[in-house]
């Protein structure tokens, strides 16, 4: 584990969210220390930078890096508004740095991110994935699915990305089909909020579009996610482009009418109750950002995630 003396080096000290500059220091998320000692760890954070299986702009594989960077605006001490409490007084959270493949080898890609996200798994910590595209999803559900069976997904997303394809061919708009065809997720008692584009086939997912979300609202939202997930274990992954373009330029496949920022961090503040063993955050591309809105979009997502974690979690003595 980190000590004392190296955590002031890395820029975060213990029993609190940070004190150093937003525009100087060590850009870990949240700056929290790096490490990949996870011994007594609760969350780690891990980036996954590969874009190699978009269908439009390029660029998410620089996401981590940037959500990292714009994370630095959140590393106040205190703690995030609304939450009340300071979640790195209640959990240990390290940053894990980035997950590595060789590109040249791009088949074997998502075969290195399952390895990798399996051992990180087996230490009990709670993962908490940055992409990259939302491919890199599916070998980490694979490496949970493992672990805990048949997981319930909680997708929030402008697309379904179950659309139908060869069993040897998964890119960032089909992964999930690929999970449901092989149990790697449970389809009846998963559910996909915020979608925005048509695909005749459902398999068995339960849909929230946007225009269902805008007019009934978050809480709404929470209680349907509720109803279909119950107590199973679930991953919670959050495509930016969930997001209007408005609040998120940054990424590859923007859609309009989308979500409001503020919707999004409604939909997880309300997740106290479920069984959450996992979570990711993809798809922000700073190529094509305005002024880091979708960066620290993501960041901010990411900070209520930790929360949400934290907030089940007694306060320190």
């Amino acid at each position: 584990m980190i000590d004392a003396s190296d955590r002031a080096v890395f820029g975060s000290k213990d029993g609190d969210i940070g004190y150093e500059p937003t525009y100087g220091g060590v850009t870990s998320l949240f700056r929290r220390p790096y490490s990949r000692d996870l011994k007594g760890v609760d969350i780690t954070t891990w980036g996954i930078p590969y874009d190699l299986s978009v269908s439009n702009r390029p660029g998410c594989r620089l996401g981590p890096r940037g959500i990292r960077a714009a994370s630095t605006n959140l590393a106040w001490d205190g703690g995030p508004w609304p939450w009340g409490f300071d979640p790195f007084t209640r959990l240990s959270m390290v940053d894990y740095g980035a997950c590595t493949f060789d590109p040249g080898v791009p088949g074997h890609v998502l075969e290195e991110v399952y390895a990798q996200a399996k051992a990180i798994i087996e230490t009990g910590t709670f993962l908490l994935g940055m992409g990259g595209d939302h491919s890199v999803s599916y070998p980490v559900l694979r490496a949970q699915a493992e672990r805990h069976g048949p997981i319930s997904l909680i997708q929030i997303d402008a697309h379904c990305d179950t659309w139908d394809e060869d069993p040897k061919r998964i890119d960032h708009g089909s992964m999930f089909y690929h999970a449901a065809q092989e149990g790697v997720i449970a389809p009846e008692r998963s559910i996909q909020v915020g979608l925005r584009t048509m695909n005749d086939k459902t398999h068995g997912f339960h849909i929230l579009d946007a225009e269902w979300v805008h007019e009934n609202g978050a809480a709404a939202v929470v209680q349907r996610i509720k109803e279909v997930v119950g107590n199973a274990p679930a991953y919670l992954t959050f495509d930016i482009d969930a997001l209007d373009p408005a609040f998120a330029p940054g990424t590859g496949t923007p859609v309009c009418g989308g979500l409001a920022t503020w919707q999004g961090q409604a939909i997880i503040r309300k997740l106290g109750d479920v069984n959450l063993i996992g979570a990711d955050l993809v798809e922000v591309s700073p190529p094509f950002d305005h002024a880091e809105i979708t960066a620290l979009a993501g960041a901010s997502l990411l900070m209520d995630m930790v929360c949400l974690i934290a907030s089940q979690k007694p306060d320190p003595v």
